[in-house]
């Protein structure tokens, strides 16, 4: 009997160890995984070690893109003046639905041919009496010669035009400036306790001795800081605005290229106007109706009388109401996005806003029609939101998160835009931004493949306008990645670069006949 007691307690002691031990070691892994998780890449297939090897290697894609280019002095550089431009197999008149293609040859000021290619060109043509216009197609033969293609979609009188936007040492200069530094423009954060509101200097990087907040997206890496004010919590921080920083990673003989005299030069100045007739070709057959999963073509479309007509598919007149009707639209990113939903409130007299008593400027905005069941909502990504006004944080959310808080199904549909305010910090945080929003946009597609999901791409702006934060060429590079990462997924693209580019608008936000037709496209894939 005593031998027996015995060995129970010592199995029992056995068991006791042995589940002591387990839990321990299941405590101690839990503990690593919480760490590692906080600083370090998981090795989830959707999740931040899926991201990191693609995120370089886009990284090293572009550098191949945009090589370093000699820059000894200006005269070396490319010159619009001094390149040229010739018609290949030129005629007297061309016919509709031709391919008209024009060679330049890049030159430096001293009338020097180019060696190497690499120079920011913007090819358009247009009839200004017609209210048409479409991009050209820019090819690089990297050696100081470029092949420009343009499609004669409409007959008469076309001008054409290849602009030198910024020569290829301008192009390194600017690439190299874009990455080198999160400090062209920082943000001022305002925290808030009781009756006391102290600022102080947030971004992406702080060079800071002083304590500073971090606030992490641990899942996705997405990472801001603030310094933080003696004795206030983290929490506190409610209002941020942005201003430009007094740095510059240019060097003064740089800074000469982007002198406004410089950007945006004319080579196809002195052209003779083209002529283009219908040859008494068959009429051009309809085109099918848009739908997602078409080839994209470059250029996209063309305007004629002011209205937008894609490559693809035919246009048709959809009335907005009836097509959005029983519909939760999102509408996620920047203010070019917003623009669509203060269009369909406009435009739609039973289209009602809604209050959401936000504080602070950039408010997200909700409108809603009770009898048609309609929802639109748009919302602004979360950081960097570059504005001088001061904005609330704390309606502030990652566009990914949203898009996993969304249930999604038939009647659901997300645009996303975003790139603009990317545009003066090194581009793997844009890159970074635009997986981690891919990732969930392919997990909402797995759950509910019924939802459908558009990227609108950013658009072109004022090209003298603060060009080493904002240039265009900047925001090229954002157009690039965001369509190289987002092909593999079943979503609709609208190119607003091409379609800005058509329509020759060099304004940050387009014109409201702009934001029409881009929704007429959008309309035409959903109804």
């Amino acid at each position: 009997m005593v031998t027996n007691v015995t060995s129970h307690k010592s199995l029992l002691i056995l068991l006791f160890l042995a589940a002591s031990w387990i839990t321990y070691t299941v405590y101690q892994k839990s503990i690593k995984w919480c760490r590692e998780t906080r600083f370090i890449v998981t090795t989830s297939p959707l999740g931040p070690a899926a991201s990191e090897p693609r995120i370089q290697r886009i990284v090293t894609d572009l550098n191949q893109f945009i090589p370093p280019r000699p820059f000894t002095h200006v005269s070396s550089t490319t010159s619009a003046t001094q390149s040229t431009a010739t018609i290949l197999h030129p005629r007297d008149t061309y016919c509709r639905g031709d391919w008209l293609e024009v060679l330049i040859q890049a030159k430096d000021h001293l009338g020097h041919r180019k060696k190497y290619g690499g120079d920011f060109l913007r090819a358009r043509m247009s009839s200004p009496d017609l209210r048409a216009g479409a991009s050209g197609e820019v090819t690089d033969f990297h050696n100081g010669t470029y092949l420009v293609s343009f499609s004669l979609f409409w007959e008469g009188k076309i001008s054409l035009s290849v602009r030198l936007i910024h020569p290829s040492e301008g192009v390194s200069a600017l690439w190299r400036a874009r990455n080198q530094g999160y400090d062209k423009v920082i943000f001022m954060g305002q925290f808030v306790s009781g009756t006391t509101y102290v600022s102080t200097e947030c971004g992406f990087a702080l060079n800071s001795s002083a304590e500073v907040c971090e606030y992490l997206d641990v899942r996705d890496h997405e990472a801001f800081y603030c310094v933080r004010p003696p004795g206030l919590p983290c929490a506190a921080l409610t209002h941020m605005y942005s201003k430009n920083k007094d740095v510059s990673y240019l060097s003064k003989q740089e800074k000469s290229l982007f002198e406004w005299s410089n950007v945006g030069v004319e080579i196809m100045d002195s052209f003779p106007t083209i002529i283009v007739s219908t040859c008494n070709r068959k009429v051009v057959p309809v085109k099918e109706k848009c739908k997602f999963g078409m080839a994209a073509t470059i250029p996209s479309g063309h305007v004629w009388k002011d209205a937008w007509n894609p490559v693809s598919c035919n246009l048709a007149p959809v009335e907005m109401r009836k097509c959005l009707k029983g519909k939760l639209l999102l509408l996620l990113g920047d203010s070019t996005i917003r623009q669509w939903i203060e269009h369909f409130i406009s435009n739609m007299k039973t289209l009602k806003s809604v209050d959401l008593h936000e504080s602070g400027k950039l408010r997200n905005q909700l409108a809603v029609d009770l009898d048609g069941n309609i929802k639109i909502r748009w919302q602004k990504h979360s950081y960097p939101l570059i504005g001088s006004l001061i904005y609330s944080v704390k309606e502030m959310e990652y566009i990914a998160r949203t898009i996993d808080r969304t249930g999604g199904g038939k009647n659901t549909i997300i645009v996303i835009s975003l790139g603009q305010h990317f545009r003066p910090f090194p581009i793997d945080v844009f890159i970074r931004r635009a997986l981690n929003i891919h990732r969930a946009v392919q997990r909402l597609l797995l759950r509910s493949p019924d939802t459908r999901v558009f990227i609108k791409a950013e658009n072109i702006r004022d090209l003298n306008s603060d060009v080493e934060r904002f240039a265009d060429f900047h925001g090229y590079i954002n157009y690039l990645a965001i369509k190289d990462i987002f092909q593999d997924l079943n979503v609709g693209f609208i190119d607003a670069w091409d379609i800005t580019i058509a329509y020759g608008t060099n304004n940050v936000h387009p014109p409201s006949f702009v934001v029409k037709n881009q929704i007429s496209l959008f309309l035409n894939y959903i109804c």
